[in-house]
């Protein structure tokens, strides 16, 4: 509860100051801004409800009740002993065959064997379940953060970088615009490197367009205004595995231990306090009411103890199926780390690969930025076609696209993996 409530109030301050930016930030935004978040509030609720509701339990249960019956025949008097009766004075009527009773019972568990709170542990192992079950749904949220915000960094490296290059043809342009004033170049030339220019702008107004339906896009699933992305760093630590998935297993592993301590509460026996009071004909002084036929008031008081042996005949067969339950889990445990370790190596291959290729990169950058700049330093006096020089540009300017989207491509499956194991 203090973490949710530091994050909720980490979140807020980040709002307010539009600093919300980091990759991290972002996923606890989109978690906190996403609407099942309101589930957990939901859960914790219904589980207390429920805790009070088995708590209550222990009150005394009162039944009121009310009857009233006909019956065929009613216990009487032998006819010598009625005759008897008669000479002495005593008209024995015997009870009436219509009988009345308007009562109250009242039952006091004292001993349930573990039943109650063994159904408060196996509310309480409930609850836990489906709260972890919320946080596995809720985990997703942060892959398709991690989508958006990392072709934003996309975006903006190829947006730099068209920003480069129109800088590279400016330059070249301003160099071919006064060569063709002089003569010394064609102004077909010139033409030609302010149409590439201009292309070069045209493309990046199209990424600008793309950065801002995304940006859109991010600040709404996270519920606070993102400006600019902040390029994550490549040294994450990584320890061990621990993806809501496997706490989810571990919930529900409690929850069938609970559910067994609860099998066994019910071959222990009951014992409680009873009392019953009726108002009705006849009563519990039955010679009394066989001469007057009146309603009176009668109780009892007393203790019972109940022990019902039923569940002995399901006991063998319910402990076999919470062993296969316990037995499918571990299934879903082992099958889990196994397919989970699988997306790991393939995360960690492919990490290796791009770092390897930015490694690359560099020398054909170097290579790439050499051979331009002689082709720009031959433009300069006259033994170059402007249409080598664009190829020229235009192949750096490749080989810079390769080195950007390689290097954003390792650093989302390092964060990728980093979603994998939840580190």
């Amino acid at each position: 509860m203090k973490k949710t409530l530091l994050t909720i109030l980490t979140m807020a301050a980040c709002a307010v100051s539009g600093m919300a930016q980091t990759l991290e930030a972002c996923q606890q935004a989109a978690e906190q801004n996403y609407p099942l978040i309101k589930e957990y509030g939901l859960i914790e609720q219904t589980r207390a409800l429920t805790i009070a509701n088995i708590q209550k339990s222990w009150l005394p249960q009162i039944t009121a009740s009310a009857q009233a019956t006909y019956q065929s025949d009613v216990t009487s008097w032998p006819d010598e002993m009625q005759g008897l009766m008669q000479q002495m004075g005593v008209n024995m009527k015997g009870l009436s065959k219509d009988q009345y009773r308007v009562g109250v019972d009242v039952n006091q568990t004292v001993y349930d064997g573990g039943a109650i709170s063994g159904r408060k542990r196996v509310a309480e192992a409930q609850s836990a379940v489906e709260a972890v079950q919320n946080e596995v749904t809720l985990y997703s949220i942060k892959e398709r953060v991690n989508e958006m915000y990392f072709g934003l960094l996309l975006l903006n490296e190829n947006i730099q970088l068209l920003n480069n290059v129109e800088k590279q043809l400016a330059n070249s342009e301003k160099q071919l615009e006064s060569m063709s004033r002089h003569g010394v170049a064609a102004e077909s030339d010139y033409l030609l490197i302010k149409a590439e220019r201009l292309k070069t702008v045209q493309d990046t107004t199209t990424l600008q367009s793309q950065k801002q339906a995304l940006t859109k896009m991010l600040s709404t699933f996270c519920g606070i205004e993102v400006k600019e992305p902040v390029k994550p760093s490549a040294d994450v630590a990584l320890t061990g595995n621990n993806r809501p998935e496997l706490r989810l297993i571990d919930a529900q592993m409690q929850l069938v231990n609970e559910r067994e301590k609860l099998t066994d509460s019910e071959l222990l026996p009951r014992v409680s306090l009873f009392a019953q009071g009726f108002y009705g004909y006849p009563g519990l002084n039955m010679f009394k009411d066989m001469i007057d036929r009146k309603w009176s008031l009668n109780g009892l008081v007393g203790v019972k103890m109940s022990w019902n042996i039923g569940s002995l005949y399901t006991r063998k067969n319910d402990k076999a199926k919470l062993q296969l339950e316990r037995q499918s889990l571990e299934n879903r445990r082992e099958t889990f780390l196994f397919n989970n370790n699988l997306e790991q190596i393939k995360l960690n291959d492919e990490i290796a690969l791009y770092r390897t290729l930015m490694r690359q990169d560099e020398d054909i950058i170097t290579l790439r930025q050499s051979v331009r700049k002689a082709a720009e330093s031959r433009l300069a006096h006259g033994i170059i076609d402007v249409n080598d020089l664009v190829k020229e540009i235009n192949n750096e300017h490749a080989a810079r696209i390769a080195q950007s989207t390689h290097e954003i491509e390792m650093l989302k499956r390092i964060y990728d993996l980093k979603i994998t194991t939840n580190n």
